[in-house]
C-alpha cells in the first residue's frame, strides 16, 4: 500500500523521485521551468488539479497555481504554488516559489530565456495516521512534522519561436534531508533529490484550421527510473484540442482542451497505467483538470500559436 512508503525513511536512506505527477505538463510549465515565466506575452494565472489512482486509498492527490506575466520585453516574472498530498493527508508538501526571467533574442523570431526561482516548502507529516506506525522507530520525541520550512532554488533555460520551444532545468537544487536523528544516523535519513527536466515540443500546420503539436518530457533523478512523457496532440480552429500520450512503461493518456473565449481555456486529462497496478479493480486511473485565464496580452503577437 501507498501507506507503507511513509515508513521508509526509518529503514533506510530514501533515495525516490518527490516531484509531483502531471500528464498535461505542457500546461504546467512554469512549475518546472521559470524561464517560462512571461513567455506568453500576457499575464497567465492557471490552475491545475490531479488526482492519482482514483480508487485506491491514500492515494496522491497534486493541485497547482500559476501567475506569471511578462514586465518587459525582455523581463517576465511569475509566482507558482503547488500542493502534494498522500495518504489521505498524512503526508503534505506545499510548495511556494517566486520566478524570474530574462530573454534574448538570437534572431527576429527565436528567443532564449534565463530563469530563476527561489522559495521553499512547508512539510507537514502525522505519523499517527500511518497504519505501520511504530513509535520506537521514529526520531526521538518526534510524533508529526508541522509545516517544518526547507528553502530552495531553481534554475531554467527555455528557448521558443512560433513553432518550435524547448527547455532543460532543475527546479530544486538543495537536497534537503529529513527525519535526521540526534546521533546523526544516515540509517533515518529521507533525502530530496534534484529532478532534472526537459521538454520540447513543435506545431505542425496540417491544413488551414488543423495544428499538430508533438510533444516530450524527460525528467531525471538520482535513485528512480528514468520517465519519459511523450505526446500528440491537435488543435483545431484554435478552440479545441484533442491529443494521447503514453508515458513510458507506466501510463496511457488522453487529453481534451477547449478554448471557451480567447481569454479562458479548459483541459481534462485521463491517465491508464499499464503496469500491474492499472489492472487492480481498485484503480480507476488518473484524472486532471486544468484552467487558465490569460489577461489582454502586452507584448504577444496575436497570430502566435497559444499551443505553448
Amino acid at each position: 500500500m501507498l501507506l507503507v512508503l511513509m515508513i521508509l525513511p526509518f529503514f533506510g536512506s530514501l533515495k525516490a523521485q518527490q516531484d509531483a505527477q502531471y500528464t498535461q505538463y505542457m500546461y504546467n510549465t512554469l512549475a518546472v521551468n521559470p524561464a517560462y515565466a512571461g513567455s506568453r506575452g500576457a499575464l497567465s494565472i492557471a490552475a491545475l488539479h490531479r488526482s492519482q489512482w482514483v480508487g485506491l486509498d491514500g492515494a496522491p492527490t497534486t493541485q497547482t497555481l500559476n501567475i506569471h506575466s511578462p514586465i518587459s520585453s525582455k523581463i517576465g516574472a511569475g509566482l507558482s504554488i503547488v500542493n502534494d498530498e498522500i495518504g489521505n493527508g498524512t503526508n503534505q508538501d506545499t510548495y511556494f516559489d517566486a520566478t524570474f526571467s530574462y530573454t534574448i533574442l538570437t534572431s527576429e523570431t527565436n528567443k532564449l530565456s534565463f530563469g530563476l526561482k527561489a522559495g521553499g516548502h512547508f512539510l507537514n507529516i502525522d505519523f499517527n495516521k500511518l497504519r505501520n506506525y511504530n513509535p520506537s522507530t521514529a526520531p526521538p520525541g518526534v510524533e508529526s512534522i508541522d509545516k517544518k520550512f526547507s528553502p530552495n532554488f531553481g534554475a531554467g533555460v527555455y528557448f521558443h519561436n512560433d513553432r518550435f520551444y524547448a527547455g532543460l532545468s532543475v527546479p530544486n537544487f538543495l537536497e534537503t534531508e529529513h527525519f535526521d536523528n540526534a546521533s546523526g544516523s544516515a540509517s533515518t535519513v529521507g533525502t530530496e533529490r534534484m529532478n532534472w527536466y526537459l521538454i520540447s515540443g513543435y506545431v505542425f500546420d496540417l491544413s488551414y484550421n488543423l495544428k499538430l503539436k508533438p510533444a516530450v518530457l524527460v525528467k531525471a533523478v538520482n535513485g528512480a527510473p528514468l520517465q519519459t512523457d511523450i505526446s500528440a496532440t491537435m488543435l483545431y480552429n484554435e478552440k479545441f484540442s484533442l491529443g494521447a500520450g503514453y508515458r513510458l512503461n507506466a501510463a496511457l493518456s488522453a487529453l481534451v482542451g477547449f478554448q471557451l473565449s480567447e481569454r479562458l481555456m479548459v483541459g481534462l486529462a485521463y491517465d491508464k497505467e499499464t503496469t500491474a497496478l492499472g489492472d487492480t479493480s481498485f484503480n480507476d486511473g488518473s484524472f486532471e483538470v486544468f484552467i487558465r485565464y490569460e489577461f489582454k496580452a502586452k507584448t504577444r503577437n496575436a497570430l502566435t500559436p497559444r499551443f505553448f
